[in-house]
């Protein structure tokens, strides 16, 4: 299965953001438990952070990334890339 990047950086205040951290952290360990090997984590001098997860084709990555809470109320600006490993 092909490996996919969402690349965000924050578009709202701190405090607003916080509110859908518990919500986001529940949707990546629903992606996990179905299969998508998802990880999450953010920049540690910039706001933003990145989403690394498989999926089955690029329109099924952007329904993943538009389902997650931080896209659906509007706390992010992203990039959705396909990763291709050269090697592992």
């Amino acid at each position: 299965m092909p490996w996919f990047v969402k690349i965000e950086e924050g578009k709202v205040d701190k405090p607003t953001f916080d509110q859908y951290v518990p919500a986001h952290k529940a949707y990546i360990k629903d992606l996990i438990a179905k299969g998508h090997k998802a990880r999450t984590g953010y920049w540690a001098e910039h706001r933003g952070g990145m989403l690394l997860f498989e999926a089955a084709s690029k329109e099924e990555a952007e329904v993943i990334v538009a389902d997650d809470p931080l896209v659906k109320h509007g706390c992010v600006n992203y990039q959705l890339y396909e990763w291709r490993i050269v090697m592992e």
